[in-house]
């Protein structure tokens, strides 16, 4: 069997539960008594912005929750700007202590790795980010999860949604459109839409989807008009990848289904809240913890999945969802578990390739794909540099953590571009 990073994540996985299962709060000898050698740990969170996001409010709550399990101090520097700001944050984290710091947003990476450069004892982990496996750094590491297998997860629940709209006439069938709204045309979004969307179509075969970007992560001005947009255009639900309230709160207004991301909008939106999808960060904080006061290395590029609780849905909400919604989200999940099921099994889709779209992708006669080049290794041109396409599907998150699915695939229209 080819031992690619996503089955090696997947054998760590197990590893690092295991691990976290034992407690972190010390290291212990084969008799299970402390070891006094034990590396004293305290660990510096650097987020974009506070808990009034809910992306960021996913990385906070997570932390506290590893540090309070694994017994270290934690120390916050909140709504650190994508600049050099994070530099100075990181900078300011060694300066009171911190021997392991992670940094939460995409445009944090460089000046962590500029951090890492600088200060060679500390340990510094970044989120979303794909420098870590060519810079080379023993002291720099990225993070990310498979949460596309979340969110095709959500997206069986919207999916059934769809259907019961159907089945009860509200719809016809070639009326089940989805909108989305996204932050911006990176990867990591197209990933998530694209598997969200697949998730749907895997149970409601004729869905389509349309996005609308807002060029930010955290606008909720802008979320908002975007889901409105969407339900204006015809959409009769809606999900998002941005961080604030505005699309959940348009479409509790609205009396539009939602799947919410990040957290259960359910509080807030009782009535059109389905599911939420998130990263559990927890697993992996305790797992670099236990890792650094053993004195082990840590990981290059980690990817937590389902299988290991890094992956997570949020209980379903108590009136949205269809009544087959549980029972569907459990067999798709069973089945990425024992990989039946993979999210981006190239005959479920198809792709147009254009002058200006999909050109690094071949597809056969019916529009399948055979072949895709990915951009993995980060270049200032964006060149394409790895074969990720075999055995029948995209290996999404298996030759870096952070994603690389960038195509546009057949029945998702983007009604705007926002970089």
């Amino acid at each position: 069997m080819k031992i690619t990073k996503r089955v090696l994540a997947v054998i760590l996985a197990a590893l690092f539960a295991v691990a976290a299962f034992a407690g972190c709060s010390a290291a212990t000898d084969g008799e299970g008594e402390s070891n006094a050698n034990a590396k004293t740990v305290k660990f510096g969170l650097i987020t974009l912005h506070d808990e009034n996001s809910t992306y960021d409010k996913n990385f906070i709550s997570a932390a506290v929750e590893a540090a309070e399990a694994c017994g270290v101090e934690l120390v916050q520097k909140n709504n650190i700007e994508e600049g050099q700001a994070a530099y100075e944050a990181a900078a300011e984290l060694v300066d009171e202590g911190c021997n392991l710091i992670l940094a939460d947003s995409f445009g944090h990476e460089d000046y962590l790795i500029q951090a890492a450069k600088d200060f060679p004892e500390v340990q510094f982990l970044h989120a979303t980010g794909t420098k870590a496996h060519t810079e080379g750094l023993s002291n720099f590491h990225n993070a990310f999860a498979a949460i596309y297998e979340g969110r095709f997860l959500a997206g069986v629940a919207a999916g059934e949604k769809l259907n019961e709209m159907i089945e009860a006439k509200k719809i016809t069938a070639d009326k089940a459109k989805m909108g989305y709204v996204g932050a911006y045309t990176y990867a990591e979004v197209i990933s998530g839409y694209t598997s969200f969307y697949l998730g749907a179509k895997s149970v409601c075969p004729t869905v389509t989807m349309e996005v609308s970007f807002t060029g930010s992560w955290y606008d909720e001005t802008a979320e908002k008009e975007a889901a409105q947009k969407l339900i204006n255009n015809g959409c009769v639900l809606i999900s998002q990848h941005a961080d604030s309230m505005g699309a959940p709160t348009a479409c509790e207004k609205a009396g539009v289904p939602n799947v919410s991301y990040n957290g259960s909008t359910e509080s807030a939106c009782p009535e059109t809240f389905i599911v939420s999808s998130r990263i559990n960060w927890a697993p992996y904080y305790e797992h670099c913890i236990k890792a650094l006061q053993e004195g082990k290395e840590i990981e290059t590029d980690f990817v937590g999945t389902v299988a290991d609780n890094s992956v997570c849905l949020t209980d379903f909400g108590a009136k949205a969802p269809a009544a087959k919604t549980a029972e569907s989200v459990e067999a798709a999940k069973k089945g990425l578990a024992d990989g039946s099921i993979h999210v981006f099994d190239t005959s479920t889709f198809t792709v147009t390739v254009t002058a200006d779209k999909n050109v690094n992708a071949k597809v056969d006669a019916d529009g399948h794909l055979t072949s895709y080049m990915a951009d993995v290794n980060s270049d200032a041109n964006y060149e394409a540099d790895t074969e990720v396409v075999s055995d029948g599907y995209f290996h999404e998150s298996e030759y870096r953590s952070a994603p690389y699915f960038d195509l546009q695939i057949d029945g998702i229209e983007l009604l705007d571009v926002a970089f």
